[in-house]
């Protein structure tokens, strides 16, 4: 079977031979070869948005990435997936062909074609200080094209609205006629996106990335020429170019050609690929000493931006270490000096490797699947850790924090995502119907009992809401008043409600009555189905014990 993309592997016996051949380098210190832009300095993450389901409106009309037979869901004997998102965070879903999940839910599956699932993925990128998108683009002459242009719409709304960047990132494998085809697209169709606010920039020019030049293998099979003058035109018409090469560029051995290292010197930024490449803490190690030092070091005498690749490691191969794996990627590739960072990848579902919310536990994956969750070295993760955990490993690329090769990211503590033991609420945006005096709405969120949110007085009904920053699952609220005894027993009429956009809301709890006694800590909660929300509302209608609504602390809990 020829390699491709998605099986490119490197077997562990090909390094020591590869290490030999790179020789005892060392790094200088590094000098970025651009100052920072909208991909120097920031972290980037590659961005598939490729998986589509019968039934959501796509004019591809299939299965599209889900399934090995596209035009049949699904199932265990028909499936083209590592791991199983977390579909708490998603509006709506499509059926499959698996049994329900292990917590009795249904074993749907997200559409990439459905503009909310691009809004939930840039919100959560806007939340973790993601800063940059490199949309994969495939040969889009064929069935896929339709679909493929009208996700590129619908990423370019999403990232105007939430205040991210992304760019145009071209993958060879496959397109025979590349060489022609790939510049007309670029004029005829994407180019077009360049004038977006969203449409990353750096150095003053627009990126475009190109990936898949010089593997060795059948489906990279061009001419060193035809690659260097698709960059050179690219380059001709004002644009930065990103190139995605094989591990070993540098020296043209393992996976990459011999002869092309011109190709590979003529990109404005080169970023090796790594998946299947390495596969523990140790692997990292090996290869920060025995490629990564001489790849920064060749980038800096030639005045190309180095923007290694960080995985978080295949999730069906138990290769995640609850998170140490990537961490000690983050910090070999912050100390070598590179320019950027490069995450492989946001949403490939289908290699495992994902960094969106993933199925925390084995409760919110199908029975009959044979899936990991996150938690399945026994360390229990929160559907977002991975998107944590990316968010700290760009804070120490820019400096923010200092560089430790100790994972300072929790996998279930921390602030947002789905711990059940994280008040999500806390310290978060507050807005109210109104306020008396000092009680403001931020009172309720402040960690603190004894100051409290009062509504205006005599005008029911009042309400209190908190923006949450991204859409998360929420299934428990813990509403508080004052411990004091001068509070007197009080029972509040509240609905809670939840909504992903500020706009549309649903109910989470009905209408009810909640009585706050000072003797058993002036406190009531709701539980409830698990729903995806990023505003939580509490709609008061009654007060027994003050003509308006009261609260102390609003925590919201993921279950």
């Amino acid at each position: 079977m020829p390699i491709t993309r998605r099986k490119l592997l490197l077997s562990a016996a090909a390094l020591p031979a590869a290490q030999a051949a790179l020789g005892a380098l060392s790094a200088s210190p590094a000098a970025a070869a651009s100052a920072a832009g909208d991909v120097v300095g920031k972290i980037t993450v590659g961005y598939q948005g490729w998986f589509a389901c019968i039934g959501d409106g796509a004019p591809i009309d299939a299965w599209w990435h889900w399934s090995q037979n596209e035009a049949q869901p699904p199932s265990p004997s028909n499936q083209n997936l590592k791991a199983w998102p977390d579909m708490t965070i998603y509006d709506t879903g499509y059926t499959t062909a698996y049994a329900n999940l292990n917590n009795g839910g249904a074993p749907n599956l997200f559409s990439s074609y459905d503009q909310q699932v691009i809004d939930a993925h840039c919100s959560l990128m806007q939340a973790n200080a993601i800063d940059t998108i490199a949309l994969q683009r495939f040969d889009p002459n064929g069935s896929e094209g339709p679909t493929r242009n009208a996700i590129t719409a619908k990423l370019n709304t999403s990232a105007q609205a939430h205040g991210r960047k992304f760019y145009i990132m071209y993958d060879a494998t496959g397109w025979t006629n590349m060489a022609t085809e790939m510049p007309a697209d670029w004029t005829n169709v994407m180019s077009q996106y360049t004038s977006s606010s969203a449409y990353a920039h750096q150095n003053g020019k627009p990126v475009v990335g190109i990936w898949g030049f010089g593997f060795n293998d059948a489906n990279h099979p061009w001419a060193a020429s035809d690659c260097l003058s698709v960059i050179q035109w690219f380059q001709s018409q004002g644009c930065y170019v990103m190139g995605g090469v094989p591990t070993y560029w540098r020296t043209g051995v393992n996976d990459s050609r011999s002869g092309y290292l011109s190709v590979y010197s003529a990109f404005n930024m080169i970023s090796p690929w790594m998946v299947g490449r390495i596969g523990t803490s140790a692997d990292s190690d090996s290869f920060y000493t025995n490629v990564n030092v001489g790849d920064q070091a060749y980038c800096n005498a030639n005045g190309i931006d180095y923007q290694p690749c960080v995985l978080p490691g295949d999730l069906s191969a138990n290769q995640r270490a609850h998170g140490d794996f990537m961490w000690e990627q983050f910090y070999n590739m912050v100390r070598v000096g590179a320019q950027g960072i490069y995450i492989s990848m946001f949403d490939e579902f289908g290699e495992g490797n994902q960094i969106v919310n993933t199925a925390p536990t084995q409760a919110y994956v199908p029975s009959n699947s044979g899936l990991n969750s996150l938690d399945e070295d026994g360390t229990a993760c929160s559907a977002d850790y991975y998107l944590r955990l990316t968010a700290d490993g760009g804070r120490m690329l820019k400096g923010q924090i200092a560089l430790t090769n100790v994972r300072p990211t929790q996998p279930v503590v921390s602030g947002g995502g789905t711990t059940p033991g994280t008040n999500l609420a806390l310290n978060k945006p507050a807005t109210g119907s109104g306020y008396t005096q000092a009680y403001t709405p931020a009172n309720a969120v402040d960690g603190n009992t004894s100051t409290y949110w009062e509504s205006t007085d005599n005008a029911f009904p009042q309400w209190l809401q908190v923006d949450l920053g991204s859409p998360v699952p929420v299934g428990r609220i813990v509403m508080d008043l004052p411990p004091s005894t001068s509070w007197a027993t009080r029972t509040q009429t509240i609905t809670i409600q939840g909504s992903t956009d500020g706009s549309t809301y649903t109910t989470l709890a009905a209408s009810a009555g909640y009585t706050f006694n000072p003797s058993t800590g002036n406190t009531a909660t709701a539980t409830f189905a698990a729903a995806p929300a990023r505003y939580v509302k509490l709609t008061f209608t009654a007060n027994t014990g003050w003509p308006a609504g009261q609260l102390s602390e609003l925590q919201v809990y993921g279950s």
